[in-house]
Parts: structure tokens; C-alpha cells; sequence
């Protein structure tokens, strides 16, 4: 199953705001069975932000996007998704209701800026807002759900743990770990790590992230080995297997000083 992560938002194309959002949102999709097929990032333009979804509808099983749903002009993600797919807008009373209760408590007047927040694409489901007032909504169109999800991280965060048992997949399960190998470098690495991704047959996935150690200037790497299976289980045991396999070939490349290949025999 496919998933698809679009984050909108000046701030974010412009480096002022650091895109976390999408961060978490693979990390959750992922970890929840899904493949993350695509990742766009668009401004807040109406017609970018309307071209986006239709981008990835149909492309993509699951869509979740992140910002534009605050009261301020730009905050436009809701009005252009609707106008994308010819969906009218309409004003949900409960919505409406939520808002302006909020709105009185800390002694504020609804305005018409507060009330746009409440105006959804007509056949939305509401996911709730506990710690602001801008909702996320559900989409279908066709055989792709879709969350539109706030842009604050933590709005985003409470609604994306609501979501994450509804659309976590039953028979996908996704395990992870890495080791840290010093005094080894990727290119010495690198065909055995070849050699371990043909003898697993795509079972799992291992990829080397290079660095300096600071303080000794010894280079490092980190080697991170991945799997997905309908087994729990079956996932943790094929990255342990790897791990140790690759813990005891770096052992022999530094003592064969990385410059030829060792019999692993």
C-alpha cells in the first residue's frame, strides 16, 4: 500500500520552518505498513497547492498533508483542495460551535477570519482539534483517503496519534535497527552490503550513513537494516540476523585494513 506526504507552507520552502511534520508523518505511515511513495512540498498558492492533491490522488492509497488551516489569509489548503475537486464548501455547525465556545473562553469575539475555520468540503469527517481550533478533515475520493492535518506540530501530533490506529495496516509489519562501526568507510562496506542484499533476496534493506567523529576525526558509520514482513517477529529476526552479519564483516575489514575482500567464509 501506498502513501503520499504533502506539507504546505512559504515558511517551509523558504527555510524559515524546519519540516518535522513530514518527518513524523513518514515515520508514523511507515511504521503503519505503509510504502511512502511520494513527498511534495508546495507554497500557499491556490493552484499548487490544488495540483498537489490531484497529483497524488489515485496515485497513492493514503494522502496526509500538514498546514494551511488557520484563520490568516494564506491559510488556504482547505479552500484549494475543495476547488480542486469541484467539492462545494460548507459550514460544520458542530465545527462552528467548538470554535466559538473556545473563541468566548478566552474572552475573543467570533469573527468571520475564526468562522472560515469552520468551513469544510461538503462529506468531510471532522478529526477534532483537543489543542487548537482549526480541524483536520478525512477525505475519500475514489479508492484515496486523504488527512488534512493543522501545520503546528502539536495539533498535527494529537490528530496524527487519532488516525494511527485507523489506518495501520494488519498484515504489515515494519522493524528497524542500526549499528554504529568506526574505522570502517562506506566504500569498503559497499559490496558486502551488495552481496547481503542479493543473498536476502529483498527481505531487507540496509543503508550506510557516513560520518567524522568530532574529537578523534575517525570516520564512522552507521548501518541502518530494515525489514517488512506479515510477522512481526519474522521482521526483528531478519534484521538481527543482518546486523550481526555486518557487525562481523566490519571486524574483518579493519583487520585486513579495508583494503581487500575477505573470505567470510
Amino acid at each position: 500500500m501506498r502513501a503520499c506526504v504533502l506539507t504546505i507552507g512559504n515558511e517551509i520552502l523558504k527555510g524559515k520552518t524546519v519540516n518535522t511534520n513530514a518527518a513524523e508523518i513518514g515515520r508514523m505511515l511507515y511504521f503503519s505498513g505503509y510504502e511512502i511513495f511520494r513527498g511534495l512540498t508546495v507554497p500557499d498558492i491556490d493552484e499548487e497547492i490544488g495540483e498537489a492533491f490531484r497529483s497524488l490522488v489515485g496515485v497513492c492509497n493514503v494522502i496526509v498533508s500538514s498546514g494551511g488551516l488557520g484563520p490568516t489569509f494564506d491559510d488556504i489548503t482547505i479552500p484549494s483542495f475543495a476547488k480542486a475537486f469541484g467539492i462545494p464548501l460548507v459550514l460544520d455547525e458542530e465545527t462552528y460551535e467548538e470554535i466559538r465556545r473556545k473563541t468566548e473562553a478566552r474572552e475573543m469575539k467570533m469573527t468571520k477570519e475564526r468562522e472560515k475555520m469552520a468551513m469544510v468540503p461538503e462529506g468531510s469527517k471532522i478529526i477534532k482539534n483537543d489543542i487548537g481550533s482549526a480541524p483536520g478533515i478525512e477525505y475519500q475520493i475514489g479508492q484515496t483517503r486523504i488527512f488534512i492535518l493543522p501545520g503546528v506540530p502539536a495539533e498535527m501530533r494529537s490528530m496524527l496519534d487519532r488516525i494511527r490506529n485507523e489506518i495501520a495496516l494488519k498484515d504489515s509489519f515494519y522493524y528497524e535497527d542500526s549499528v554504529a562501526i568506526r574505522g570502517v568507510y562506506e566504500a569498503s562496506l559497499a559490496p558486502y552490503v551488495n552481496d547481503l542484499m542479493l543473498k536476502y533476496n529483498g527481505t531487507v534493506y540496509i543503508k550506510s550513513h557516513p560520518a567524522i567523529v568530532p574529537e578523534t576525526r575517525e570516520s564512522e558509520l552507521e548501518v541502518e537494516v530494515s525489514a517488512r514482513s506479515e510477522r512481526l517477529e519474522t521482521s526483528r529476526t531478519l534484521v538481527t540476523e543482518v546486523l550481526k552479519e555486518i557487525v562481523k564483516i566490519a571486524a574483518e575489514l579493519k583487520g585486513n585494513r579495508g583494503n581487500r575482500k575477505v573470505d567470510q567464509k
